[in-house]
């Protein structure tokens, strides 16, 4: 029987186990997704998809260029403590998950994990590690970025923030100068440029409202308007923004000193868009207090 992408969608769904796992299952079982699942509790998958409904908000970001800065990779891998994120285990995957990230040049996680490292997978080597650390680890993305006329540099604060610059005309110090301020200022765009227009009106029909309470004439409304873009266009893009080592200049003139620019770049911050639950401990004591 043919086992298809739904087939293991479902069965991901229900387990929380990981794709290469639940394929592997549905194969064995010829695609009987009850069975697979009544497999994958008896064996140690069973442990692991137990644990990884557990949320990993914590974890590393990891970076690694090739030796001619031409390709370099961006990985996240969480796991649920900062505990587990210094362990020599979790931090060994890592490392393998990241250097085949950029051996194989992969864009996506499941590339990645559908890699063989020492005669098995890598994601039946993170299904390995739950078991054996006792808590959810999981890769959660992967970035690549190339360039094929200037090269790439990155770099790492700490675990937790990790940066790649993919720019023409600039040497390592540059590359690295940028990246740090990259890492610090944390911009969205490379320059106004790439702001999608449907932001840019939104941001203008927002301060179109605001300025309108003022009170003033459309003439002074439409001239603060302008000035409030423009602000707000230098705060989110990377060339408009002032350079953290100089903030003097701004990083376009900075760029533009140096005959250099910047094709793209990409910034990973640990558990990012991941909803943490923090638990109020105050306000359960006061809950079972009244009864609830």
């Amino acid at each position: 029987m043919s086992i298809t992408a739904s087939m293991v969608k479902e069965l991901r769904e229900i387990t929380g186990a990981g794709m290469m796992e639940c394929k592997k299952a549905l194969v064995e079982t010829n695609g009987n997704i009850e069975v697979a699942i009544e497999n994958m509790r008896k064996s140690g998958a069973a442990k692991a998809a137990k644990k990884s409904g557990r949320v990993a908000a914590d974890g590393i970001i990891k970076v690694a260029a090739s030796a001619d800065n031409k390709t370099a990779v961006l990985v996240e891998i969480n796991c649920e403590t900062d505990f587990v994120a210094k362990d020599e285990n979790f931090l060994s995957f890592a490392e393998t998950v990241t250097q085949a990230a950029l051996d194989n040049k992969a864009t996506d996680v499941e590339a990645v994990m559908a890699t063989e490292v020492d005669g098995k997978t890598l994601e039946q080597s993170r299904t390995d590690l739950v078991a054996k650390i006792g808590e959810n680890v999981q890769v959660r993305r992967v970035q690549l970025v190339s360039s094929s006329e200037g090269q790439v540099g990155y770099y790492s604060h700490g675990k937790n923030i990790g940066v790649v610059v993919s720019a023409t005309g600039a040497d390592d110090e540059l590359i690295k100068d940028l990246a740090m301020h990259i890492a610090a200022a944390n911009p969205e765009y490379v320059d106004a440029d790439q702001v999608p227009a449907a932001q840019l009106e939104k941001e203008k029909e927002i301060l179109i409202a605001q300025a309108q309470d003022s009170g003033k004439p459309a003439e002074i409304i439409e001239k603060m308007v302008g000035g409030r873009i423009r602000k707000y266009l230098a705060e989110i893009t990377l060339k408009g923004q002032p350079f953290v080592k100089d903030p003097d200049v701004t990083v376009e003139k900075l760029l533009s000193s140096k005959n250099a620019d910047v094709v793209e770049f990409v910034r990973f911050e640990v558990g990012e868009g991941i909803e943490k639950k923090v638990d109020n401990f105050v306000e359960e004591v006061m809950a079972q207090a009244r009864g609830n």
